[in-house]
């Protein structure tokens, strides 16, 4: 237990000295500030896009404008920053060898693994957090939240999928050994899932629909039951990963 603290605290302060802990608060933040601004003014700056002469009737924006905001910045590029900043996490301790020393003064390599996902995963809700507290913040601020339906589960399904992202670049990193393979892998593994979701009878199991799907869950045009089913099939399917990982590595030379 004491090693996997350590090993936890060693990971936190590699993320801060690397500016990767700074780099996910930052761009979260101003996503949470952007959400809700955004689809404030964003009717007034479509206003003066149009020609002279030509007017446009638009509804004001409500709440739902800013959440859109939100799953549409977060599920794009949010996730996308996230999968680049832990594409080395397990790629960089191969390529520099720091692994050697621990692992032959007995550190068990579950531990390894384990703390790893954890400290990750702790820094990915710490931003996500802090994105969701601010775009709520603003989003009451600026409108009443009449209308919304199951936030709270469409911001666990965002939240979750962007674990098993991590989930992937971790088994990435020790199958390929490089920031490369990593980010392939990650990425090869989302494009299954969008072509997956071609097929209706994969989308309540396809874990792409918890990026994709929490605007419909907002406004009540997604069945809660098939999301549900997407959230357990992405829970068990991170758990699978990170035991797969543990698998690899107790089995990878360094």
């Amino acid at each position: 237990m004491m090693a996997f603290l350590a090993f936890i605290k060693k990971e936190w302060m590699e993320s801060v000295r690397t500016y990767k802990f700074f780099i996910l608060i930052t761009i979260f933040l101003l996503f949470g500030f952007m959400n809700p601004i955004i689809a404030k003014v964003m009717p007034e700056m479509l206003a003066s896009f149009l020609p002279e002469g030509m007017n446009i009737t638009l509804a004001p924006p409500t709440a739902i404008d800013s959440w859109m905001q939100f799953f549409k910045n977060v599920s794009q590029t949010g996730l996308m920053v996230l999968v680049v900043i832990y594409s080395g996490i397990m790629a960089n301790e191969f390529s520099k060898g720091t692994l050697v020393n621990m692992l032959t003064k007995g550190l068990p390599r579950q531990t390894v693994v384990l703390s790893k996902m954890l400290a990750a995963t702790s820094i990915w809700t710490l931003s996500y957090l802090i994105c969701v507290g601010v775009t709520y913040a603003y989003t009451a601020y600026f409108w009443t939240m009449a209308g919304l339906q199951d936030l709270s589960l469409a911001l666990f399904g965002l939240w979750l999928f962007g674990t098993l992202l991590l989930a992937l670049d971790l088994l990435g990193g020790i199958i390929f050994k490089n920031i490369y393979g990593s980010l392939l892998f990650t990425g090869a593994a989302v494009v299954v899932m969008t072509v997956v979701n071609i097929f209706p009878a994969a989308q309540p199991f396809n874990p792409s629909t918890l990026a994709s799907n929490g605007v419909l869950i907002l406004t009540g045009g997604q069945d809660i039951s098939e999301f549900v089913s997407a959230l357990g099939f992405s829970a068990v399917l991170t758990l699978l990963l990170l035991a797969l990982s543990i698998v690899i590595f107790n089995k990878k030379q360094i």
